[in-house]
């Protein structure tokens, strides 16, 4: 779940098994952004999180500074990127977007995957503000980082049928850094592995980590630290 301030819930670590169907026409429309898939179609089936890696991730994330003045450049392009993604989401279908719409929520509008996966399906997402929360994004303004949710749900999730376990997290992510550049993708890993991963290994889904604006050692940026499930880690 895109840079979600709420309370943990049970969605977070229900299951590791994927149970979700991908949305067809998002599919298409990461495929027609001209997306690069980190690895071959189905693979995101089996995208797991490795506990060491998430727990390095996790620390990395705790030390980093709120906001980080060398990561300005990779956050002004994350920002460019996103806002043109969110644009192509909800865009007429006539002039090539895909069309759905986006209602921004004063609470947390879904407390499983499925919901979320569903909606997208029929066009719709609800995305809970980040003005109703008192976690605001260092760099973003609550319309971009609400822009982000948005988009990262629709691509992350929903185009690979993966939920909000740790799991799914990590999918998301590998899937949705091909449709960044390699300057943004480094924001993308901080706003999505990140925080992810600090919520789990440091703050024990206690609650959610304070939002930044800084660059993790480029290394966790790399889709070749992903772990697929049946293949032998490094």
């Amino acid at each position: 779940m895109a840079s979600s301030a709420s309370t943990p819930t049970q969605s977070f670590t229900s299951g590791t098994r994927p149970s979700l169907s991908a949305v067809p026409h998002l599919v298409d429309g990461a495929r027609r952004w001209g997306c690069r898939d980190w690895v071959p179609p189905g693979d995101y089936a089996r995208v797991r999180l490795d506990p060491a890696l998430g727990a390095a991730i996790a620390a990395a994330y705790v030390a980093a500074p709120t906001l980080d003045q060398q990561a300005v450049a990779s956050y002004d392009a994350f920002r460019r990127e996103t806002v043109r993604q969110y644009e192509y989401l909800v865009g007429r279908p006539e002039f090539g977007g895909l069309g759905v719409t986006v209602r921004v929520m004063d609470v947390d509008p879904y407390t499983k995957a499925g919901t979320m996966i569903d909606d997208l399906a029929h066009r719709t997402l609800k995305v809970f503000a980040t003005a109703a929360t008192d976690n605001p994004h260092p760099y973003l303004s609550d319309a971009e980082n609400d822009m982000f949710r948005a988009v990262h749900d629709a691509f992350g999730h929903a185009a690979i049928g993966r939920g909000f376990d740790r799991h799914g997290e990590e999918a998301a992510w590998l899937k949705h850094s091909g449709m960044y550049s390699r300057l943004a993708r480094r924001a993308l890993t901080t706003e999505t592995r990140g925080q992810n991963c600090a919520m789990i290994f440091h703050h024990r889904y206690e609650r959610f980590p304070e939002q930044k604006a800084a660059l993790l050692p480029r290394a966790f940026s790399d889709p070749r630290t992903v772990r697929l499930a049946g293949l032998p880690s490094g």
